[in-house]
């Protein structure tokens, strides 16, 4: 029959969006939603819990406003190659937002034409908002950063020293949220110096009057400030078999440890850093926060008021 082919991939593509599956670029093209839509896209896909962390949030909403029971957030595998396709083509299904995962953060940059001044500033999108003229990109990262380490560490970037680990997207992000915030100073260790003078040559402007300075993770300067904030915005820790991205027994006592990575839960980083006896946490409550802001870019809805939402959702999806 010659309308079999395409009963069976509608049929495909509803058990998939039914149950939260990894969709692809072939779903989209065939995408037929009775709803207002979100999505994440990355590659890999299948590992992210965004979808379990929006959608607790979007049924809590739903319960507070009829309007967001039709809302419903899903993930696509999608490879950079075909980003630009995708992107057209999720603004003419009228996906309500996007969020962006490794390795689009940056290469999104070239195929949206508005972008808030920060992520500008970042070079990299995280959020992209549905307007009628095309999407607007926003960056959340550092928002969830700067949250995250204020909620777990009691910690304020502002007039804060930082000690920023890695030169690569997340490090980025992360540098420009220190600055912009006004800390006290911002030293930045990466082992490509290439990489890391590319990037204190791109942040001198903004850094205006703020200490700035990088160093090899082996060769901490002897002057840097006590009392400052390690932020790891690098992969390191991911396996067990890594090599710390820096020696904390190297560098005058810090005020605490931040590590961007949430799996695992206790990275070599984080475990050197309670041997110590400092004050330290994993960056799940980033992961939280910067959802939770990017879901106010979409409904309006506080991301204060859906973040302990998210928490607990993202902790059920990992078994914690």
């Amino acid at each position: 029959m010659p309308g079999a082919p395409r009963a069976a991939s509608l049929e495909n593509l509803k058990a998939k969006t039914d149950n939260s599956g990894v969709l692809t670029l072939a779903d989209l093209e065939a995408w037929s939603f009775d709803g207002t839509p979100l999505a994440v896209l990355g590659q890999p896909i299948k590992h992210s819990i965004s979808p379990a962390m929006h959608n607790a949030a979007l049924a809590a909403m739903a319960q507070r406003d009829a309007r967001f029971a039709t809302w419903k957030y899903f993930r696509f595998e999608i490879a950079p190659t075909d980003l630009g396709r995708a992107l057209p083509l999720l603004h003419a299904k009228r996906f309500r937002g996007i969020n962006l995962t490794v390795p689009h953060k940056v290469i999104a940059v070239d195929h949206i034409a508005d972008i808030s001044p920060a992520a500008k500033q970042i070079g990299a999108v995280n959020t992209l908002l549905w307007t009628e003229a095309g999407w607007q990109g926003h960056n959340t990262d550092g928002y969830g950063l700067a949250t995250g380490t204020r909620e777990d560490l009691h910690v304020a970037l502002s007039r804060t020293h930082i000690v920023l680990l890695g030169a690569g997207g997340a490090a980025r992000g992360a540098a420009v949220e220190c600055l912009l915030a006004g800390c006290a100073s911002l030293a930045i260790a990466n082992r490509t110096r290439e990489n890391l003078d590319a990037l204190l040559a791109s942040l001198r402007p903004l850094a205006g009057t703020i200490p700035l300075r990088g160093f090899a993770p082996g060769e901490p300067p002897p002057d840097l400030p006590a009392g400052a904030l390690v932020v790891n915005a690098t992969s390191a820790g991911l396996r067990d078999t890594d090599p710390m991205p820096v020696n904390l027994d190297a560098l005058p006592t810090p005020a605490g440890v931040y590590d961007m990575i949430y799996n695992p839960p206790e990275t070599t980083l984080l475990r050197a850093a309670k041997t110590l006896g400092l004050p330290c946490a994993n960056g799940l409550s980033m992961l939280v926060h910067q959802g939770a802001k990017a879901l106010e870019i979409w409904s309006g809805t506080p991301a204060d008021v859906n973040a302990p939402i998210m928490a607990a959702a993202v902790r059920t999806a990992l078994g914690r």
